[in-house]
C-alpha cells in the first residue's frame, strides 16, 4: 500500500525530571527574558518611527545581546519569531474591528518570569531513539563548560508503544506544573483509500458551531456547550483578585483543555459520520474574510457578536478536522463562504431578505428550511458539477428543514443524538 508523509506532534514525560528541572527552568526563564527584551526593543522602534520591526529585524538587532546568547541561537530566533507573530495577530484583530485586542505584553509579574516554551530545531538537539533520550543544547551564557547540555530521558504519553523517529523539532513546554517534551515528527502513514465518493459540506457558525450537509441529510452541532464554558471561565477569572495569580492560571488552563477536548471530539465525530456515509470529500467554509464586508472594511456584528466572533476557534477546528480526515482517506477542501448564507440552495436566488431570522430561510420559490443547513448545502455544491436550476427544484429538500442534532454529552465527553443527551449542566 502507498505511503504518505505527515507531521505529528507527540507529548512525552521526562523520566529523570529531578535531574533536569533546574536546567529547564533556567532555559524557560531565559526565553521569557529574551521575549521582554524584544518587546522593549519593538516599543522603542514604534515610538521612534511608528513601525513594528519584524522578526528578521529583531534577530539582527539583538544578535549580540547577552540575553540572546542565553539560549541556543535557533531557540532564540524562535522566541523572537513568536513575538513578531503575536504583534501581527494583534494588528490583524485591530484591523478587523476588535477594539479590545491588546498588543503582546511583557512576560513578567513583579520580579517573577514565567517559564516560556523553548523550541529546539535541528542544530539544537540530538535524539537517541533507541534509548529514548534527547540532548538539548544550552546557550553559551548558561553553560558551565563547552560540552554542557541537558540530557532528558523520556516516555511517550500517547499512543502506547509509539517510537519517536524523524524528529524535526523538540519543544520543552511547562504545562500543569511540570516540564513536558513535545516531539514534532515526520511520520509515514498508509495512504488510505477513501471510504466512498460522497461529498459533505460544513457551514461554520457561532450558535451552531458546525452544520454538515450530506446531500440527503443534515446534522447540526450546536456550540452552546463551548459558549457556556467561555462565559463561565471568563466570569470566574474576573472574580480573582489577581489576573496573574495561581487560580487565574488554573482557570485558563482548564478553559483551554475543555475547548481542545470539545474541538477534538467534534472533528472526530464528523469524520466518523462521514466514513459511515461513504464520504470521500469534505468541503469546509473558508472564513478568512468573515470579519470584513464586501468593501474590505471591518464588519460590526454588535457587542456580543464581536466578542463571540473574535473568540471563534474555526482555524483550530479546521486543522484538527484536516488531519483526522487525512488518516481516514478523506480529502478536506476549503471554499469561500461568501454568499452561501444568502443564496437559495434550491433555485439559486440570492437576496438578503430571504434569511428572515437567524435559523430560518424562506425563498420566493417556496423553499423553507434551516438557514445553516441551506448554507452547508451551498458549500457542498461548490465542488460538485453545476446542477441545473430546474433539477434542483425536483429534489426532495425536506431534510433541509428538519436536520438531525447532535449535542455534546458532558457526562461522557462525546457527541450523541439529542434524545440521548439529557443532562447538560456544566
Amino acid at each position: 500500500m502507498a505511503k504518505q508523509v505527515v507531521t505529528r506532534t507527540y507529548r512525552a514525560r521526562i523520566c529523570n525530571y529531578s535531574q533536569v528541572r533546574n536546567d529547564l527552568d533556567s532555559l524557560g526563564f531565559a526565553a521569557s527574558k529574551l521575549w521582554n527584551v524584544g518587546r522593549w526593543t519593538a516599543q522603542r522602534v514604534w515610538d521612534a518611527c511608528g513601525q513594528i520591526p519584524d522578526a528578521n529585524a529583531l534577530m539582527a538587532y539583538l544578535k549580540t545581546h547577552e540575553r540572546y546568547t542565553d539560549l541556543h541561537s535557533q531557540s532564540s530566533q524562535r522566541v523572537l519569531q513568536e513575538l513578531a507573530e503575536a504583534f501581527t495577530s494583534w494588528y490583524g484583530k485591530r484591523k478587523n474591528g476588535n477594539e479590545n485586542a491588546n498588543p503582546p505584553g511583557y512576560r513578567k509579574h513583579n520580579n517573577d518570569h514565567p517559564r516560556s516554551t523553548i523550541t529546539f530545531k535541528a542544530a539544537g538537539f540530538k535524539h537517541d531513539a533507541k534509548n529514548n533520550r534527547v540532548r538539548l543544547s544550552k546557550g553559551k551564557n548558561l553553560k558551565e563548560s563547552w560540552s554542557d547540555f541537558v540530557l532528558c530521558e523520556y516516555d511517550i504519553i500517547c499512543p502506547v508503544g509509539r517510537t519517536v523517529e524523524n524528529v524535526q523539532q523538540v519543544r520543552a513546554v511547562y504545562e500543569h506544573g511540570e516540564w513536558r517534551l513535545h516531539f514534532v515528527c515526520r511520520v509515514e502513514i498508509d495512504d488510505t483509500e477513501p471510504p466512498g465518493d460522497g461529498t459533505a459540506g460544513i457551514d461554520l457558525g457561532i450558535c451552531n458551531l458546525a452544520t454538515v450537509s450530506y446531500g440527503n441529510e443534515a446534522v447540526l452541532y450546536p456550540g452552546g456547550t463551548l459558549k457556556e464554558d467561555e462565559y463561565y471561565f471568563a466570569k470566574k477569572r474576573a472574580e480573582t483578585d489577581d489576573s496573574a495569580s495561581r487560580e487565574a492560571k488554573r482557570l485558563d488552563r482548564k478553559r483551554t483543555d475543555r475547548r481542545t477536548h470539545f474541538l477534538h471530539t467534534l472533528s472526530k465525530d464528523i469524520v466518523s459520520e462521514c466514513v459511515d456515509r461513504g464520504v470521500g470529500t469534505i468541503v469546509v467554509g473558508d472564513l478568512s474574510g468573515i470579519r470584513e464586508d464586501e468593501n474590505g472594511d471591518a464588519r460590526n456584528w454588535g457587542c456580543h457578536g464581536n466578542l463571540d466572533l473574535h473568540g471563534w476557534a474555526f482555524d483550530r477546528f479546521t486543522t484538527l478536522l484536516d488531519y483526522k480526515a487525512e488518516v481516514a482517506g478523506i480529502e478536506v477542501v476549503e471554499k469561500s463562504e461568501r454568499g452561501t448564507s444568502k443564496t437559495c440552495s434550491v433555485c439559486g436566488r440570492s437576496d438578503d431578505r430571504q434569511r428572515v431570522e437567524r435559523g430560518l430561510y424562506v425563498c420566493g420559490c417556496g423553499f423553507v428550511g434551516n438557514a445553516d443547513c441551506n448554507g452547508a448545502e451551498n458549500i457542498r455544491r461548490k465542488v460538485l458539477p453545476n446542477l441545473a436550476t430546474d433539477g434542483g427544484r425536483d429534489r426532495d429538500n425536506g431534510w433541509l428543514a428538519q436536520p438531525a442534532v447532535r449535542l455534546f454529552d458532558r457526562s461522557e465527553g462525546r457527541f450523541a443524538p439529542r434524545e440521548q443527551v439529557t443532562d447538560r449542566e456544566p
